[in-house]
């Protein structure tokens, strides 16, 4: 009787690849999946941005007389960043397929410099206290803030202009750099004042439990925020070079689903869910409850 021999079934490395890279090329010409992916990123950006606007709401209604708090624009600015990335992929079909390029990439480019200026609210706080409680001056470092944010709007206003005028392909790579330079500054910038307030908070004599949820917030709020930023760096300067990985065309969905869950919504959602707690309620100097 004789012995049967199994042949194992390899496949090539060079066959596999194809066998990917056809996957990937099905679904991103798929009009149903580019539909269905650009859809689901725009219910998940509502999701955030609700949320968002409903924790905005509840903290006005606990201190409405503290006015325009750090907290509660941080709050409204999420509202507003991802309120319009909603709008934007919820008519993805309109977005991208507009003439001329440039207003692609004022819709597109736009929430990201608003959410750089939404989470770098969050770094001025923090260096806020990091300077009084090191007795520095704290004058500023608003003013730092202010002048950063303006400078970068101004010359991205400047790029758009130029885009518009004339689509350059020099000018518009000049644009992307100038994106990921803005977004490993922003990183820098938790790196450095999340990283100096959690060591501070650390050497912190008095052992609490006010103590530690400060320190997980401020260490998982740093970690959240310098990877995100440091993700949206890569990727845009990816891009740059590479057309394959470009998030500005339409038929690119899949790579587009993953870049703004890493670098937007996932970030956004921790981060509203860490920083949850309402500021407590002001009593009354001539009203003390009993305890």
């Amino acid at each position: 009787m004789g012995r049967i021999i199994k042949m194992p079934v390899e496949l090539p490395a060079m066959e596999i690849g194809a066998m990917v890279g056809d996957w990937w090329e099905e679904i991103n010409e798929s009009t149903q999946w580019q539909d269905g992916i650009f859809y689901a990123l725009c219910g998940a950006y509502a999701l955030v941005s609700a949320v968002a606007l409903i924790q905005l709401i509840r903290i006005e209604l606990r201190v409405p007389e503290y006015g325009w708090t750090t907290q509660k624009v941080f709050h409204l600015m999420n509202f507003i960043v991802n309120g319009v990335r909603a709008i934007v992929f919820g008519f993805h079909k309109q977005v991208f397929t507009m003439n001329p390029q440039a207003l692609v990439l004022v819709l597109l480019d736009l929430p990201g410099l608003l959410f750089f200026s939404t989470y770098t609210l969050l770094v001025l706080f923090w260096a806020e206290i990091y300077h009084q409680a090191r007795s520095l001056p704290t004058d500023k470092l608003r003013v730092v803030y202010i002048s950063v944010n303006v400078a970068m709007y101004f010359v991205q206003v400047c790029i758009w202009v130029y885009l518009w005028v004339d689509d350059n392909s020099i000018v518009e790579l000049i644009g992307k750099i100038f994106i990921a330079v803005v977004s490993i500054l922003a990183a820098l910038g938790f790196l450095v004042y999340g990283g100096r307030l959690f060591f501070m908070l650390r050497r912190f004599p008095i052992e609490s439990k006010g103590r530690r949820k400060k320190l997980h917030e401020v260490g998982s709020v740093t970690a959240i925020c310098f990877t995100c930023f440091l993700i949206r760096c890569f990727v845009v300067f990816l891009s740059a070079f590479d057309a394959d990985a470009s998030l500005d065309v339409l038929d690119h969905p899949v790579l587009n689903l993953i870049y703004y869950m890493l670098v937007e919504i996932l970030p956004s959602a921790l981060v509203l869910f860490i920083l949850r707690k309402l500021p407590p309620k002001r009593i009354s100097a001539q009203y003390h409850p009993i305890r």
